[in-house]
């Protein structure tokens, strides 16, 4: 289950004196997501402070948002995913700039900064995102920045309580003018330490023009993925209306023009660990109907194995049975051979045998 934090709504104050004395995380209906402290006329903030209690110089960053009002429900989140054996991932603000200017680039590190903490603290091992617009220099020199950019961030989340463990997942777009090329995705994960690219189907379809409606492009196109994330598969599909280059919307997948069913058979025929995503508007209703789509593909191919096995195993028409039939031929007794002392003729006697009757 991806868990969605795309929008932010955070606020900034000094800490309220019943907070003082208090670790963050232990305040109930309060999310604090970032401590920071004036030292020397300048601010600092340590992102091991959400574990130390509280001081009168505090400042803290809180969020309010609808998922969890504290970080107790949060861990009981996190209890409950994996009583049910859920795997939870989460998927950080959709607001990425990491090029245009220095307000905007500190907004898009707080984001996947913040967004490391809540999936730490929900037991979440993969946190999802996006790589923002281009800058003013062009595509290659726009991405050569960002995945500087990215590294610096990785850095960062390795510096949460337990964010080292935490993936960096990033999405392609289907916007010409965001980051998010196939080529881009998968130059990213190549050159920022744990990070993997994301197949977001309906994105990919809209930004190459392709409706995945060829099985061994679609199978070429996972394996791709696959062996950049090392073993690791992570999707997203939906339904998708394409109404022109960069233009579209998200459908239900009944109404989508890509069809899953292609995408199924590609992943059963490659044996992938993949996890799939639903991101159609009907998310809850089609996460069960992909899931129904795959395992009816898998029961047809595992009827198709069967025919193809029973009918390897037939007799070719116009011969014999097998080898019990003929074995059972050759065992059939023969006739005794006439002797001498029998008292009729034998049923074809030669010529030779009527003379010497006759002589004799």
């Amino acid at each position: 289950m991806e868990v969605q934090f795309i929008k932010v709504s955070s606020a900034q104050r000094a800490v309220q004196p019943e907070e003082i004395g208090k670790k963050p995380r232990e305040l109930p209906e309060k999310l604090i997501i970032q401590v920071s402290e004036q030292v020397r006329g300048a601010t600092t903030s340590d992102l091991t402070a959400l574990d130390r209690p509280l001081t009168k110089k505090s400042q803290v960053t809180t969020l309010n948002w609808l998922m969890a009002k504290d970080y107790h429900a949060l861990s009981a989140g996190k209890v409950l995913a994996r009583s049910v054996d859920i795997r939870l991932s989460l998927h950080a603000p959709y607001y990425v700039d990491f090029l245009n200017s220095e307000e905007a680039l500190q907004r898009t590190i707080n984001n996947y900064t913040w967004s490391c903490v809540l999936a730490q603290a929900m037991g979440a091992d993969l946190l999802v995102g996006h790589l923002g617009f281009y800058g003013p220099n062009g595509p290659e020199e726009s991405l050569n920045s960002v995945i500087e950019h990215l590294k610096e961030v990785r850095k960062t989340l390795d510096k949460v309580p337990g964010g080292a463990r935490i993936l960096l997942g990033i999405e392609p777009n289907g916007h010409p003018e965001v980051l998010g090329s196939r080529q881009e995705i998968l130059e990213v994960a190549k050159r920022v330490p744990r990070t993997i690219p994301i197949l977001n189907v309906p994105h990919m379809a809209v930004r190459e023009e392709m409706l995945f409606d060829d099985r061994g492009a679609i199978g070429d196109l996972l394996g791709e993925f696959s062996t950049a994330a090392r073993g690791e598969l992570y999707l997203n599909f939906s339904g998708v209306d394409i109404q022109g280059k960069g233009t579209f919307r998200m459908t239900p997948v009944k109404k989508g023009s890509v069809k899953f069913e292609n995408v199924a058979e590609a992943l059963s025929d490659h044996k992938f660990d993949a996890t799939i995503i639903s991101s159609s508007p009907l998310m809850e209703h089609d996460a069960m109907y992909l899931r129904v789509l795959y395992e009816r593909t898998l029961a047809k191919q595992m009827a198709k194995k069967k025919a193809e096995r029973a009918a390897a195993q037939a007799p070719p028409k116009g011969k014999p049975a097998g080898p019990a039939k003929k074995a059972a031929a050759k065992e059939k007794p023969k006739k005794p051979a006439p002797s001498s002392k029998s008292k009729g003729k034998p049923a074809h006697a030669g010529k030779g045998q009527k003379h010497a009757a006759r002589r004799k």
